[in-house]
């Protein structure tokens, strides 16, 4: 397992849309693999193979206290989304340090293909709900910094483009 560059926020290639997966091959379980070793080794709970520039439909989720429940989802769909909605704060690998408020529904079911390749429906509500969403909207070329004002969101490039300088240098 490799640990694998994650993008940064405002890269171009973070706006790609993903290819759906043709098949849930050993070259597909390779990357899922080393998606999940490079989530849990920069601590995040999500990680959608857009951020590693690899610009197909595959997730990979977390968030259990002893990080010890993998979750894959490959072509994921929502299929239906609760019209409860919550705002929370929401952070990303791919613009370390910033956390801001996000509107997102409080529930989710998600049809996707598991690390083998069945086809399985997830019911989700709270934080699995959210990064669910937040993965998915990686998939789809968003960045969760798309949901916040036009002031905010310039913000926070200028201040990452200034610490990826600084980091070069």
């Amino acid at each position: 397992m490799a640990i694998l560059p994650i993008l940064c926020y405002p890269d171009p290639r973070l706006h790609k849309v993903a290819q759906p997966v043709q098949a849930v091959d050993a070259r597909v379980q390779a990357l899922v693999a080393d998606m999940l070793a490079t989530m849990y080794d920069a601590h995040g709970i999500g990680l959608a193979a857009t951020q590693i520039d690899v610009h197909e439909r595959i997730v990979v989720i977390d968030v259990s206290e002893e990080r010890n429940e993998p979750l894959v989802l490959i072509n994921p769909e929502i299929v239906w989304a609760s019209p409860e909605k919550h705002v929370g704060d929401e952070g990303c690998l791919s613009v370390p340090g910033i956390y801001d408020g996000v509107e997102r529904a409080a529930a989710v079911h998600v049809r996707a293909l598991d690390a083998q390749g069945q086809s399985r429906t997830l019911e989700a509500e709270g934080l699995l709900a959210v990064c669910m969403q937040h993965e998915m909207d990686h998939l789809m070329g968003k960045v969760f910094v798309e949901y916040l004002s036009p002031l905010k969101r310039n913000r926070i490039k200028t201040k990452m483009l200034k610490q990826q300088r600084e980091a070069r240098e």
